[in-house]
């Protein structure tokens, strides 16, 4: 290597190139050696092996900013198609979406023909589905398919597209027609996933190679003891997938064995803590068992889950319906309501909350808190009060508990504090 850099540093550019080139057959993959072995081949005037360093060097590394600006600017008269492909490339890189997809379009009207337009209608067709253009995109896979009709996965795509925008009987009727017409098995297990959601089991079932899928369908047709039969015979090999132990809770819950359930939606939850799928679970045994109260608090955990927190909310306001006592519950319903700009209504729930636990501190603080911003002074000290009788050494008492005690600041609405303000002019005139 020093040989090859003291050549290079003399100006003997042919020489330090081939050793440089010596180098790189026992280390293809060194950035460093292809870029610096590119940047001699410029000055050499070899551009084809500069071209092929460059692309080495993207192979390696795609997101080589200075390896895309080189071939950009050894592009840029000599082949526009490239060009605009590779300027797209760079400001994808740069999360320049815009100017990309710009670029991009640019490249697929350069193109000399539709093969070769392919990987720039890819790359525009993934960019506006992450812009949630979603009907741009199907478009642009629509036209791939046609000059793209040996890729599966183009198919796939349009499926995916078509359940955001249309639904999923659009979803599969697109694989489906993919299978028809170019005899496509390769998406057959997402088709059969397809068909379990959209309650087609027995398709599912006639196509699916995969054993979980199988039980699954057959659970759905109602055949309980052949998917069990099924997931027997695979236990150890699925043992530690989330989907095996949700499927055994799927059966034992139409068994009507619901402690069995319970069991099967705990090991799932080992393997899968936070999927809204095992609230969902419970809170449908609960409902079975008739227990309204652990059912609509499930219901709760499986919408805050899936970030619905105003369902989740009427969902809490349902539990209290049934257990106004449990101070879990009444935390969770004002820490929500707090959260939504409701703090009125959330003080309420920490009275209750100081009512059922009079030593919960959270509930303390929360009513000094608010007492205080309603120019209620006495209110704030009487909480605090209880605060500091419950925990002396409090972080909040310690900060807050003279100067609420002196009746808080005018600015802070204290009652107290103004009348002393009022009253100490008087004195002082």
């Amino acid at each position: 290597m020093n040989t090859a850099e003291q050549l290079e540093q003399s100006e003997k550019y042919e020489e330090a190139y081939a050793e440089y080139k010596k180098i790189l057959m026992h280390k293809p993959d060194d950035v460093d050696i292809l870029t610096r072995m590119a940047h001699i081949a410029l000055i050499l005037d070899k551009k084809a092996d500069a071209k092929q360093l460059y692309a080495r060097i993207l192979e390696v590394d795609p997101s080589n900013i200075m390896a895309h600006e080189q071939l950009l600017d050894i592009f840029v008269d000599e082949d526009k198609f490239k060009y605009y492909l590779l300027r797209g490339n760079l400001h994808a890189l740069q999360q320049q979406m815009s100017y990309a997809n710009s670029d991009y379009k640019k490249a697929i009207a350069h193109a000399k023909d539709s093969e070769e337009a392919l990987p720039a209608r890819y790359l525009h067709a993934g960019i506006c589905e992450g812009q949630e253009k979603y009907q741009e995109a199907i478009d642009e896979y629509l036209r791939i398919a046609d000059d793209d009709d040996k890729n599966p996965m183009v198919y796939v795509k349009l499926a995916e597209l078509y359940e955001k925008t249309e639904g999923i009987i659009s979803a599969i009727q697109t694989l489906e027609r993919g299978k028809r017409d170019n005899g496509f098995t390769e998406y057959d297990e997402v088709l059969a996933g397809l068909y379990i959601r959209n309650s087609q089991p027995d398709k599912a079932l006639a196509i699916t190679k995969h054993e979980l899928t199988k039980a699954r369908a057959l659970f759905d047709m109602g055949e309980n003891d052949k998917g069990y039969e099924v997931l027997i015979s695979v236990k150890d090999k699925y043992a530690q997938e989330a989907t095996f132990h949700s499927l055994m809770a799927q059966y034992y819950f139409q068994k009507g064995m619901y402690n069995e359930a319970f069991t099967s939606i705990d090991d799932f939850e080992k393997l899968a803590p936070n999927s809204p799928l095992i609230y969902q679970m419970r809170a449908l045994i609960y409902e079975q068992q008739g227990d309204n109260f652990n059912e609509h608090i499930n219901w709760g955990k499986y919408n805050i889950l899936r970030n619905d927190k105003d369902v989740a909310l009427n969902e809490y306001m349902t539990a209290y319906r049934f257990n106004n006592k449990d101070a879990d519950l009444i935390e969770t319903i004002a820490s929500l309501l707090e959260a939504d700009g409701d703090k009125t209504k959330a003080s309420e729930f920490y009275e209750r909350l100081a009512d059922v636990d009079p030593k919960n501190t959270l509930a303390l603080q929360k009513l000094v808190e608010f007492r205080e911003s309603i120019g209620d002074s006495y209110g704030a000290q009487d909480y605090l009060n209880k605060l500091k009788e419950i925990d002396p050494r409090n972080k909040f008492v310690e900060e807050n508990y003279e100067r609420i005690q002196n009746g808080g600041s005018v600015e802070g609405g204290g009652l107290l504090s103004i009348f002393k303000n009022i009253f100490g002019r008087k004195m002082r005139g």
